[in-house]
């Protein structure tokens, strides 16, 4: 006979056995599904200021503004084992010396939740495109806003089809700034697309630019070659303009009104 502890090892040993096993068919399932994503991305204005690109820089420094047309169609990532989708926008341009590989730099970034994940404020709401501003959430109470975190978000509240994207004359969330300090006369700058699939179960996968069994290359996901254009190219540079987008996620709170880090005086 064995003892009441050995009984319960065999059973936990079973169990981890059996959850591990589904587990494992369930992250390889993926695999199997269809992906046939595709994307459009088109320059739409870019500008090279000189000045203090965030509240905390100390000096100022060449920083680029780049706006953008996106059409993509992303549907295809998700699927019963697709928890998110995180999407990025990235500037690709050579670097300072030959023998470097190129430079990259994040513009754009969104969460995109699936139908089973639970609301968060970091989920990526698309903006109207008639309007050109994001929908309009009303106010939660406490009590609301945890029972909310608790369910999925309905397709009926969404304007596209959960990773299909429309974005026209977007803002950047971030500006562009280089180690040296200069971007001005550049060349050969692209707009680069890429994800990185976040699963229930399974490994990370990102973005996929050869076909692998099921999942056909991304088309498209690249825009025409541009250059930074030179400083002062365009006499007056409207303020506006070089603004980046700011908490549109959900009721993730606007930063705002921070005072900028200062050197200590010398005595």
């Amino acid at each position: 006979m064995h003892s009441a502890l050995v009984r319960l090892q065999n059973v936990f040993g079973f169990f981890t056995t059996v959850a591990f096993s589904v587990a494992a068919v369930i992250a390889l399932s993926s695999f199997i599904s269809p992906q046939t994503p595709n994307a459009s991305i088109q320059l739409r204005n870019v500008q090279v200021v000189k000045g203090r690109p965030h509240y905390y820089s100390y000096k100022k420094e060449e920083y680029a503004n780049i706006r953008f047309d996106l059409d993509a169609d992303f549907t295809t990532l998700f699927n019963w084992n697709t928890k998110q989708v995180f999407l990025y926008l990235k500037a690709v341009y050579p670097s300072s010396s030959a023998s470097e590989p190129a430079s990259e730099a994040i513009i754009w970034d969104a969460i995109l939740a699936s139908r089973t994940a639970p609301w968060h404020t970091n989920h990526y709401i698309h903006p109207d495109p008639k309007s050109g501003k994001k929908k309009v959430l009303p106010k939660k109470s406490k009590k609301a806003q945890a029972a909310s975190k608790t369910k999925p978000t309905p397709d009926d509240d969404l304007l596209f089809p959960r990773g299909e994207l429309h974005l026209n004359n977007q803002r950047p969330k971030y500006q562009i700034t280089d180690i040296t300090g200069k971007l001005q006369n550049k060349n050969n700058v692209t707009l680069e697309i890429g994800w990185n699939i976040q699963p229930w179960v399974g490994a990370l996968t990102w973005t996929n630019w050869q076909k692998l069994g099921a999942w056909e290359a991304l088309k498209g996901g690249r825009s025409e070659a541009f250059e930074f254009p030179e400083i002062g190219a365009k006499k007056k540079v409207d303020k506006k303009e070089l603004e980046t987008e700011k908490g549109g996620e959900g009721y993730r709170l606007e930063v705002g009104g921070e005072q900028p880090i200062r050197k200590p005086s010398k005595v």
